[in-house]
């Protein structure tokens, strides 16, 4: 009797369980469509937001830089005045390479400014250069110092 009861319990067990796990094809396609629109809102959802995150580091990128402009410009105006009150021959000297400097500034200043966001393709190797010249021109401005003093 009991061997009975129990065997019919799991016989009743698993049919109800694979009746129940059973699904037709159109409720699997269903699911199916719902589980790729998921994903394609998702993805969606992370191309905003990592053109946002893109479009900050662009205006970051931007603000340090103009910055730096800025400080090389004083650094330029500075030396101009130390260079006042050098001989002849030393201010020529000096202007011309100052001059030099101030069209690298310039060139660095024009190259910032037609920045285009649209560009986000060569963001990359835009800012690699971009922090390349920079550089040059602050080892530039800092050797200027050294070799004026």
């Amino acid at each position: 009797m009991k061997n009975t009861i129990l065997t019919l319990a799991v016989t009743v067990f698993m049919a109800g369980a694979m009746l129940s796990g059973c699904q037709s094809s159109s409720e699997k396609a269903g699911n199916a469509r719902e589980k790729v629109q998921d994903v394609k809102d998702k993805v969606v959802e992370v191309k905003q937001e990592l053109n946002q995150a893109l479009n900050d580091s662009i205006q970051q990128f931007r603000k340090e830089s103009e910055e730096k402009i800025i400080a090389f410009e004083k650094s330029i105006a500075e030396f101009k005045a130390r260079i006042a009150k050098e001989t002849e021959e030393n201010k020529a000297k000096y202007e011309k390479k100052l001059a030099e400097l101030e069209q690298k500034n310039s060139d660095l200043k024009k190259k910032l400014d037609e920045l285009k966001e649209e560009e986000k393709d060569k963001w990359t190797s835009f800012k690699n250069e971009f922090n390349h010249d920079m550089d040059e021109l602050g080892k530039a401005l800092k050797n200027f110092t050294v070799e004026n003093k």
